[in-house]
């Protein structure tokens, strides 16, 4: 008499298996405009994923600030509103002072390698900073350097100055120099630079010419100065519903690998925007012989031992992380 509900019991199992995975759409969150470059990359991360996940993993890109401002997106990947999203950890200054030690001012010499070892880096570090998320990978845009109204060559120029830092560790540099920080996101930076709000901006060379900023500054420090270190997180409740299979695809996706392959567009486009600068009539590149870049790297030393007091009272080991980091910009062929 157990036979026939033992039978459907068997049946619907087997039903229950065949069933194909509920597909899952991704909001991804990103506040550059959407002409940028990391966009198509993002794309394809997300294209590729979809692939992996047997087509149970879509997603549905959000380029402009569409769902909310740069400086908010930690907390929108934390609370649901984005499921993945582009941050800028500098826009928040001392919320992450370990992954703070990547924009210590001359320390990466390029995009590509620096987004490798940035990453490989940083994974030890990303589950107790960034707890509130599910860290999936970081990386860097090529080298920015300052970019100004009026001509700064040596660390004396920047006394008196307003200028607009990439990121917080790049203002306690501003700072030290006798300079005075104005914050605004990389879509404001232009409007407050015409109307006189800020003198300067620190910014790579690509991004420089897509959001106009070329048209209100016109001296340029050519020196590799700095670099911003970015992640691409996801909601940890998102991450977590997911079944195994399309776990297993987005850890394949957060990954050192794509780092690099997501950052690769951008460090060429950021590259590139440095020789077209340079030949836009009005411009100056203002270059610096080696007394004056040795005069630079004592003038912002301090920077490194205010992050250092950061870092240990975060309960970190300043050395450890710094040793750590370059341990990887060695291996990567991305120190300077």
């Amino acid at each position: 008499m157990q036979i026939r509900p033992l039978l459907a019991a068997a049946l619907a199992c087997a039903f229950a298996a065949a069933a194909p995975a509920q597909t899952v759409n991704l909001k991804l969150s990103s506040w550059v405009p959407a002409q940028h470059p990391l966009n198509p990359s993002l794309q394809a991360w997300a294209d590729d994923l979809k692939k992996e996940s047997g087509g149970t993993l879509t997603s549905t890109l959000f380029p402009g600030e569409q769902l909310g401002k740069a400086f908010d997106h930690y907390d929108m990947a934390r609370d649901g509103i984005a499921d993945f999203a582009y941050v800028n950890p500098g826009y928040q200054p001392g919320r992450f002072p370990i992954f703070a030690a990547a924009s210590l001012p001359f320390e990466v010499a390029n995009g590509k390698g620096g987004t490798a070892a940035v990453d490989a880096w940083y994974r030890q570090y990303a589950p107790k900073e960034m707890k509130d998320v599910h860290f999936c990978f970081a990386f860097v845009h090529d080298p920015g350097t300052l970019h100004s109204r009026k001509k700064v060559q040596l660390p004396a120029d920047m006394a008196g100055m307003k200028v607009r830092p990439a990121t917080s560790t790049i203002g306690q540099m501003v700072t030290l120099l006798g300079g005075t920080n104005v914050q605004s996101s990389a879509p404001e930076a232009r409007d407050m630079l015409e109307r006189g709000v800020a003198d300067a901006i620190t910014f790579p060379y690509g991004s420089l010419r897509l959001f106009g900023i070329d048209k209100v500054v016109k001296y340029h420090l050519d020196t590799p100065l700095y670099v911003t270190p970015f992640v691409w997180v996801m909601n940890k409740d998102k991450y977590e519903s997911l079944n195994p299979a399309q776990k297993k695809a987005v850890d394949d996706h957060c990954t050192t690998e794509w780092a690099e392959k997501v950052a690769s567009p951008w460090a060429d486009f950021e590259s590139d925007g440095r020789a077209k600068v340079a030949a836009t009539p009005g411009h100056e590149m203002v270059k610096l012989n080696a007394e004056q870049l040795e005069a630079w790297r004592k003038a912002v030393a301090p920077v490194t031992a205010e992050w250092a007091a950061g870092a240990r009272k975060a309960g970190a080991d300043p050395k450890q992380v710094l040793d750590s980091l370059h341990e990887q910009l060695t291996k990567y062929r991305s120190a300077l």
